[in-house]
């Protein structure tokens, strides 16, 4: 509902699980997907791994309540493109739609300022890979 209030952002599909999101994923082609890691049937870390591998067009951030800097390094690692603790307020998804959408990285929340600055820096060298692939 949050995200569906927003004028410029449109919902196209609402996974229950990890699975369902990959699948989703496949047939719908969003833009950006908002995923939380502790799902059901396939964690989100995996499913961001799977929807990255199938699709390098397609922006994952993650919406977590997990502040470990192990979860964050991984799905950095598996291709995502921010993080955004629960805890954050509600104003700043919309912001972090957006940012993730223009090709940026986005991060919010109690993590650290070395590992934002370390995930950004692998984030361009897997962006700049992906332009030299294309």
């Amino acid at each position: 509902m949050l995200i569906q209030s927003e004028g410029d952002i449109q919902v196209v599909g609402e996974a229950k699980d990890g699975l369902e999101a990959v699948q989703f994923a496949k047939a719908l082609k969003p833009d950006v997907i908002v995923m939380d890691i502790a799902m059901p049937t396939m964690n989100g870390l995996l499913a961001t791994e799977k929807i990255m591998a199938a699709s390098q067009a397609i922006r994952v951030l993650i919406l977590s309540a997990h502040p470990d800097p192990e979860y964050i390094q991984q799905a950095m690692s598996f291709g995502a493109s921010g993080y955004l603790l629960k805890q954050s307020s509600t104003e700043f998804l919309a912001q972090a739609i957006r940012e993730v959408l223009k090709g940026r990285t986005y991060f919010r929340g109690a993590i650290p300022k070395k590992l934002r600055n370390e995930c950004r820096e692998a984030f361009e060298k897997l962006e700049l890979s992906k332009k030299k692939a294309a």
